[in-house]
């Protein structure tokens, strides 16, 4: 059988199907994310058309030709499903050929292009100063060496069943995250209202002994994170144990996000000074339950609104601690909390199984180049 080298603009073709009929609307918007994938727009939608979206059918591909401050990864998206979606014109669209199809899975080139070393390859050939760029050109210049129809879809057969496992089980995490919505939304019209700073202590406790050696940050999805500071001095970072909120209050209105997070391993970590550690001082308030309510997007577009008009945009300390929020008893506190514990620990399993799906795909490009060049 053996493999045959191809540049992919002999197999692939620009899809310029635009949604002037505007038989799709707002619900229809997807993005593309740096891990290959479909996501919800993080744009706001309210005064654009939608007239020059382009149409995504299933079987077809589009990515953002910018990649500067991308995670050095190609935003991309493969419509995987049984059905259309919008992506703004300002990224790329193509499919393979017809006259390619015996040739070239798309499938098989979705799992090409979800490979670190595609990824290098894109970021060693954008082009670009303070952006950079890697256009359909560029795109059409890269090599791919294809085995043949039967043996890539033998390997997509692989991927598809892992993926489908992974698929189901993130289902399951869908309806219990639309439980716990609902829960919520009741609460909120049912249980009296207190002001955060009600129940809530700042802790100012130090490094002093330089035990941790490693700082944290609080990425936007209210998840601890290494920090990206090259401080070389962490005895002043602040200490934040087990149940403790880390809390940072800038930049709340820029990203539409309350930056807080909940400290839940035995262990305790470090934070830059310039954050806040808060701890529930109230008997009756669960700093889980709490985590939860300001994990919700409502809370988020609130705190947005409070921020000040500086260039930062910050939810102050003040101005935090005025939020009020609904206060159920501590029993359904509890049965919630518990609830959304295990959400998280199954989001947090499904979140390792698409990153093993990821690198399962230069496995299987492997495995199938081997098994055709061996033939």
């Amino acid at each position: 059988m053996g493999l045959n080298k191809y540049r992919l603009g002999e197999l692939i073709e620009l899809v310029v199907r635009q949604n002037t009929k505007l038989e799709y609307g707002v619900d229809d918007v997807r993005g593309v994310s740096n891990m290959k994938g479909m996501i919800a727009t993080k744009a706001d939608m309210s005064s654009r058309s939608l007239a020059p979206f382009y149409i995504i059918e299933p079987g077809e591909f589009v990515f953002n030709r910018r990649t500067t401050r991308n995670g050095e990864r190609l935003g991309m998206a493969f419509n995987d499903t049984e059905r259309a979606y919008i992506f703004t014109n300002d990224y790329v669209a193509f499919r393979v050929r017809e006259s390619a199809c015996d040739l070239l899975s798309a499938e098989y080139l979705y799992m090409f292009f979800c490979r670190d070393e595609f990824d290098r390859y894109v970021r060693v050939h954008s082009w670009g100063s303070a952006t950079e760029f890697f256009n359909w050109d560029d795109m059409c210049e890269v090599e791919i060496e294809l085995p043949p129809l039967a043996v890539q879809q033998k390997y997509v057969a692989v991927y598809r069943a892992i993926l489908a496992n992974q698929q189901s089980y993130e289902h399951g995490i869908d309806e219990l995250k639309t439980v716990i919505d609902a829960t919520l939304d009741r609460i909120k019209h049912e249980a009296p209202r207190r002001k955060v700073g009600s129940f809530f202590a700042e802790v100012d406790e130090r490094n002093s002994d330089g035990a941790i050696t490693e700082a944290m940050g609080i990425n936007i999805e209210k998840r601890f994170m290494r920090s990206n500071l090259t401080a070389k001095d962490l005895h002043g970072y602040k200490l934040v144990r087990q149940h403790q909120f880390a809390y940072s209050s800038m930049q709340t209105g820029r990203d539409e996000c309350i930056r807080i997070a909940l400290q839940q391993a035995d262990e305790p970590l470090i934070v830059s000074p310039a954050y806040n550690v808060l701890e529930v001082t109230a008997s009756d308030v669960l700093p889980e339950y709490i985590m939860m309510w300001f994990s919700r997007a409502e809370s988020d577009r609130y705190g947005a609104f409070l921020s000040d008009g500086s260039i930062r945009a910050n939810l102050d300390l003040e101005r935090f601690y005025n939020i009020e929020i609904p206060i159920p008893d501590v029993t359904k506190q509890r049965a919630l909390a518990n609830l959304y514990t295990v959400y998280s620990k199954r989001r947090q399993l499904a979140e390792r199984l698409q990153a093993q799906l990821a690198h399962l795909c230069p496995i299987l490009i492997r495995g199938a180049m081997d098994e055709a060049a061996r033939a």
